[in-house]
């Protein structure tokens, strides 16, 4: 009875020790499937020669861009890699950055050195709809910001004899309207009667583009300029 006991027991100790080693060796499993699942999740794009770190998730976002394509396991791309098993595209590496940081939150973010056309020529190559539409916006709104015109005030100073500047006050048009005048004195004489010179400032404002040739005005009061001296 003893003997029998004794074997029972010993019986018992090595099932649990079969079981604490299968126990040890299931988490052992896990723990390396989860440590290569972490591993598959990043990706190595290189992009011109320069390197970007990314995952699977960002590169996924958009199902029907080429980088989502691109990491496919049995995708139609067949795609080199370099020595480091990076994703080998050809392409400017420093327009797409933002194209990548888009895919991370989702908002256009650039460095103002980089043209808006060139992000969007690396949007419509990586088949990223959403951000086509927002770069396509963007460029929009920044024309119309450039076409937009605004007044300036254009001034003129005219030097003129006193019976020039009768005419010129009286067939002064097109917006121009009398600032100041200066007597500067007589500046010859002629005969015995002397010659009074005047400085007649006048100014107007004109529409003007931002970024285009400014509007030249055309108009009595600049014919009157032709025939006096500017300061």
């Amino acid at each position: 009875m003893v003997l029998m006991q004794c074997c029972i027991n010993n019986y018992i100790i090595l099932n649990m020790a079969d079981t604490n080693t299968n126990d040890n060796a299931t988490h052992t499993i896990s723990s390396q499937n989860s440590v290569d699942s972490r591993k598959n999740e990043w990706i190595k794009l290189n992009v011109g020669g320069t390197t970007f770190m990314t995952t699977r998730t960002t590169l996924s976002k958009d199902s029907k861009s080429f980088l989502y394509r691109l990491i496919q396991e049995e995708g139609e791309l067949n795609t080199d890699r370099d020595e480091n098993g990076a994703y080998l595209i050809d392409r400017d590496a420093a327009y797409f950055g933002p194209v990548l940081n888009y895919l991370r939150h989702g908002k256009l973010v650039y460095n103002k050195d980089l043209a808006e056309e060139g992000i969007l020529e690396e949007a419509e190559f990586y088949n990223i709809t959403d951000l086509i539409v927002l770069v396509r916006d963007k460029i929009r709104e920044r024309d119309a910001k450039q076409n937009q015109t605004y007044m300036k005030n254009v001034y003129r100073v005219l030097q003129c004899s006193e019976e020039e500047l009768t005419q010129m006050v009286s067939t002064m048009s097109d917006g121009w309207k009398f600032e100041q005048l200066v007597n500067i004195g007589s500046q010859y004489n002629y005969g015995s009667e002397d010659h009074v010179e005047f400085l007649c400032v006048v100014s107007k404002e004109c529409p003007t583009s931002r970024n285009g040739p400014e509007t030249k005005p055309t108009d009595r009061a600049d014919v009157l300029q032709q025939k006096g001296s500017r300061m």
